[in-house]
């Protein structure tokens, strides 16, 4: 299997030695998954987009996570846009992770927006409504987050089949093309752990300590993603 991996943000330079950039998580949990996948990156933020015959060349896409809104008003954002309408209208498969997500949403006619619930840090707990796993159609689901924007309304067309009391639309499918998530497969708890220290005053004392918390009484679920992930690009 094939991967295009869109990145759409940069890690501080001061943790990519310990963690890497962004296309490095998902490579490192997808290997571990299975070490036969490979990949290609485009540099989205940076404006540089597959061509016709390259997105051909793939099985699909994932966009990644970003400290960017899908609703700032940034050329790479709108044009990631258009690359996202191309790549639906040829029902390509495109799984959205946290701001890839949020991205689909909006590019595809729903509706984005930061919450007023507040960030959300440390491992959430999602319910699992209908989803289109084998094994995994409900139950829970237990992922590291790091958001305050959500998707507030779907796209047309798009099952939400994920969510919780702090982010209704955690995740949606579309056909069988469309797949996103508000949390991080990709993540570790101790990148988690890094965020919240770095962003301790915006996001704010009781909630990292609520987030803190989270990661000493649950456990990371992003193995279980992985597969769900390659089961979906492969079919």
């Amino acid at each position: 299997m094939h991967i295009g991996i869109l990145k759409t943000d940069t890690v501080r330079p001061e943790w990519v030695p310990d963690f890497g950039e962004y296309p490095d998580m998902f490579k490192r949990l997808l290997l571990d998954a299975d070490s036969s996948v490979s990949f290609t990156v485009w540099d989205v933020e940076g404006s540089i987009h597959p061509n016709e015959s390259e997105i051909d060349e793939v099985d699909g896409f994932i966009i990644t996570g970003s400290k960017s809104s899908a609703y700032d008003d940034k050329q790479w954002i709108r044009d990631l846009e258009g690359l996202i309408q191309k790549l639906h209208a040829k029902r390509k498969k495109m799984v959205g992770i946290c701001f890839g997500h949020q991205i689909i949403a909006k590019a595809l006619g729903g509706e984005v927006s930061k919450s007023d619930k507040g960030w959300g840090v440390g491992i959430h707990t999602y319910e699992l409504d209908n989803a289109p796993f084998t094994g995994a159609e409900s139950g829970h689901l237990k992922l590291v987050v790091s958001h305050q924007d959500q998707v507030h309304q779907l796209p047309p067309g798009a099952r939400n089949v994920v969510s919780n009391p702090h982010c209704e639309n955690a995740g949606f499918v579309m056909g069988d093309h469309v797949f996103t998530l508000q949390g991080h497969p990709e993540f570790i708890d101790e990148y988690s752990e890094a965020i919240m220290s770095f962003r301790y005053d915006m996001i704010g004392a009781d909630r990292v300590a609520e987030g803190r918390a989270s990661l000493q009484q649950h456990d990371h679920e992003g193995s279980r993603v992985a597969e769900w992930m390659l089961s979906f690009l492969a079919n």
